[in-house]
């Protein structure tokens, strides 16, 4: 029989059973069979033996078996809503993320730093919510505060990346705006400087936030939890990425 592997997309948040391992799953989810469309792809792989009765997952096994030609069946949706809330954090293996023609990155679960030099965060919500935040909280304690039931606004889970400050955001209103090369950068300076001054935990920076270029802002990886633990992506450097993964570097870059 063959195997069939359980995805957990998070461009847009859903359940996917597939008969591609996940090299191949992600190019397909990417460009498709017949490579007339690209768009970016982040997934989880999940571990064997996951159950949970919320998802259906008896009838997605019976509808994912290969076709009349033989060929792997490509995609069977289990869920379209409420997925990463009601797949624990212990069931989610490694991470992928896809770039527009099919590039496939894998990032595998790491020890979480002991420490974080920064003052500040600049954190991309990517799912369920999507919104650009700035926060005194390092990346555990974000994770711990907004899946918090005891704020007024929390989610059940969250997976976000840590992404790239300027050097002096450790210090914002020391800056001149009209040294900033942007509105935008102009702006998280503001909210760094209203988050310093109101003795405040997050800010938000966009409430309708798209996905950043991570090739140029991510700054050390991704991170998905919730009250019973976060488990860390580490990213890999420019250096890294060059050397052991140009191919995706090359093509994320564009």
């Amino acid at each position: 029989m063959s195997k069939k592997y359980l995805y957990l997309s998070m461009l847009p948040e859903s359940l996917i059973m597939s008969m591609l391992p996940p090299i191949e799953f992600g190019q397909y989810l990417s460009v498709g069979t017949l490579k007339r469309t690209h768009s970016q792809a982040i997934y989880f792989d999940i571990k064997d033996g996951f159950e949970n009765e919320y998802f259906d997952l008896a009838s997605a096994t019976e509808q994912c078996v290969s076709h009349s030609d033989g060929k792997a069946k490509h995609s069977v949706y289990v869920s379209i809503y409420r997925v990463l809330e009601h797949i624990p954090v212990d069931m989610i293996n490694n991470l992928y993320i896809t770039t527009r023609d099919g590039r496939v990155l894998e990032l595998k679960q790491s020890i979480m730093p002991a420490s974080f030099s920064t003052k500040y965060h600049l954190y991309d919500e990517i799912t369920p919510v999507s919104p650009l935040i700035v926060s005194a909280l390092n990346p555990p304690d974000f994770c711990s505060f907004i899946t918090n039931k005891c704020n007024r606004m929390h989610v059940p889970k969250i997976f976000f990346a840590d992404m790239k400050l300027p050097e002096w955001a450790e210090n914002p209103s020391e800056v001149d705006p009209g040294e900033l090369y942007s509105p935008r950068i102009e702006h998280i300076r503001d909210c760094l400087i209203d988050l310093a001054d109101k003795n405040k935990e997050t800010k938000t920076v966009d409430r309708t936030h798209t996905l950043s270029n991570i090739i140029h802002w991510s700054k050390n990886g991704f991170y998905i939890g919730n009250q019973k633990g976060v488990l860390y992506f580490p990213f890999p450097s420019t250096e890294d990425l060059k050397k052991n993964h140009y191919e995706w570097w090359k093509s994320a870059s564009m």
